[in-house]
């Protein structure tokens, strides 16, 4: 069992910045993946950004040169720094981890956070 927890998020104005935090925790036994998706209301979920375990990232190409996408590994831990926020980016985000539990009877799982709001408006 995996838990993920999400703060950071608020209002914003335009031109602003943000960070994103998202803590795994519970029976781990490693962290593949951490990726952050978001959500504008009525609209498509879509993948923000995304980093690996060995610290290769990715991004949108609405964000990329905006926001960057950092992980600390010791703390099971994921950041999505925001910067020169626009009023497109105002969503809900929700940080997705695949994980293999610690359990003895571990496997690969998909686990989400609960999301949190960003929105950027005057």
């Amino acid at each position: 069992q995996v838990q993920l927890v999400e703060s950071g998020g608020g209002l914003v104005q335009p031109g602003g910045s943000l960070k994103l935090s998202c803590a795994a925790s519970g029976s781990i036994f490693s962290i593949y993946v951490m990726r952050w998706y978001r959500q504008a209301a009525g609209k498509q979920r879509e993948l923000v950004a995304h980093i690996a375990s060995g610290g290769t990232t990715n991004y949108a190409d609405s964000v990329k040169g905006r926001f960057t996408i950092s992980r600390d590994n010791t703390r099971n831990t994921v950041y999505l720094q925001m910067n020169n926020l626009e009023p497109e980016d105002t969503a809900v985000y929700y940080c997705n981890v695949i994980a293999k539990s610690g359990s003895p009877a571990s496997s690969v799982t998909n686990y989400w956070g609960q999301g949190t709001q960003v929105t950027v408006s005057s």
